[in-house]
């Protein structure tokens, strides 16, 4: 059976939801009361969700967790973490409980630039484009204050507009880049509005400039923010004496600290390392990026494209033994936002949000980067001492006995019996058979 449909954005949610359960469910009525479960009870704030996005059928849910004993800067900070894999939040707590015995977290923003580009193509002569777009700089950025205006006033706005030259990259292909600063906003909406504008007072300035018009004009092809921001920049670390360090798991401190550090240069150097070295920090990164309603796969491919930077994909943290100190740190390129967006719309955002004391954009980068300097600590103190599996299993059991249709009185036993023996599924499940 072909199943297409035409008008399906026009339909209720109710025929949507409907239609969808008939022609690919072999049970409509179990699909459909399944959808229907994940309804919020109180109908405003249900209808707040479903015009989110697009189409909406139901809402999908996913765990807020906390992790308290954060300490940054010398104030004491509790996470909102949204997301699925067990054992990230309980990592988290336990790093921050053990930092904030050893002066906790710092963190400073470095810079907080963001980049906006007109990518477009001119076949006449370079002099005649870089004095065009000098001559007339001035005129669009003037231009486009009816949009940048308020943003000024808050702080931000457009900080300057330069020509590139890309095309030893791709034939007679230019760019206008701009650098932006957007206050609190993550900015998005406001970069893009801001660089359509001036495309179109470039067009303008093209028809009445005959020297451009004669080699060709300018064919502009896309106007677009990056979600590249390696000018945007927050950097955190933790530092303590070897010594204070401690025995972790019968391994003395100092060897400890040492293979912190070579743990971290194997990341640096061996890119399948990497990738999952990094993803570690992502765990932390993204389950407060998600909570505070940012856009996580805009963070998620700036900072990949910024640990590829070197042109090797590598760590993003470092590591190192100076004069009998340990120090760990991580710089991240985080674009954020802390108005504008979900962070008005939604409740738990909201809540999050006055959670982490309602901070500005550049305090939350601060947090956010935290979250995953201590994911990586916890990833990387487990990999050198007892291995990664026996903590992330014992706090995966629950899931497991979820899994195996364990009742409540096999789990209370079953949390007790694996506190001392080993987490697998296969145990787990021999467990259950002899109950």
């Amino acid at each position: 059976m072909k199943h297409s449909i035409e008008g399906f954005s026009k339909l209720s949610k109710a025929e949507k939801v409907d239609w969808i359960t008939k022609n690919y469910f072999n049970h409509p009525e179990e699909a459909k009361t399944l959808l229907t479960s994940y309804w919020n009870q109180n109908n405003e704030l249900q209808k707040r969700h479903d015009e989110f996005i697009e189409n909406t059928l139901s809402n999908f849910y996913l765990p807020l967790g906390v992790a308290p004993n954060f300490i940054i800067n010398g104030k004491n900070y509790t996470l909102p973490m949204v997301i699925e894999e067990s054992s990230v939040v309980a990592a988290a707590g336990n790093a921050a409980k053990y930092w904030s015995q050893r002066g906790g977290f710092t963190a400073k923003v470095l810079s907080i630039d963001k980049v906006g580009q007109i990518h477009f193509f001119y076949k006449g002569n370079k002099a005649s484009l870089s004095s065009f777009v000098a001559t007339h700089t001035a005129q669009w950025l003037e231009k486009v204050r009816e949009i940048s205006a308020k943003m000024e006033t808050r702080g931000g706005g457009i900080k300057s507009l330069t020509l590139v030259d890309k095309t030893a990259d791709l034939p007679h292909y230019y760019q206008l880049h701009l650098t932006f600063s957007t206050a609190d906003a993550m900015g998005a909406n406001f970069i893009n509005s801001c660089l359509e504008h001036i495309a179109k007072s470039v067009e303008i300035s093209v028809i009445n400039n005959s020297v451009i018009l004669n080699e060709g004009g300018i064919d502009i092809v896309l106007c677009i923010l990056s979600n590249y921001t390696p000018n945007c920049l927050v950097h955190v670390q933790v530092s303590c004496p070897i010594e204070d360090l401690g025995k972790q798991d019968k391994m003395e401190a100092s060897i400890f600290a040492k293979k912190l550090v070579q743990a971290v240069a194997i990341a640096k150097v061996e890119p399948y390392r990497a990738v999952t070295h990094n993803k570690g920090i992502m765990n932390g990164v993204d389950a407060l990026v998600i909570a505070t309603g940012n856009d996580f796969r805009a963070i998620e491919a700036g900072v990949h494209a910024f640990a590829s930077r070197s042109g090797r994909y590598s760590s993003l943290s470092e590591a190192s033994i100076n004069n009998g100190q340990f120090t760990m740190e991580l710089t991240l390129p985080l674009a954020l936002g802390t108005v504008g967006g979900l962070t008005s719309l939604h409740p738990m955002v909201k809540w999050s949000l006055e959670l982490l004391g309602n901070p500005n954009a550049e305090e939350l980068m601060k947090i956010i980067a935290v979250a995953g300097l201590a994911q990586n600590f916890a990833a990387l103190r487990s990999l050198v001492t007892s291995g990664i599996q026996k903590g992330h299993m014992k706090m995966h059991l629950l899931n497991i006995l979820n899994q195996l249709g364990a009742n409540e009185q096999q789990k209370v036993k079953a949390l007790v019996y694996f506190k001392t023996n080993t987490v697998s599924v296969q145990a787990v499940r021999h467990y259950l058979e002899n109950f």
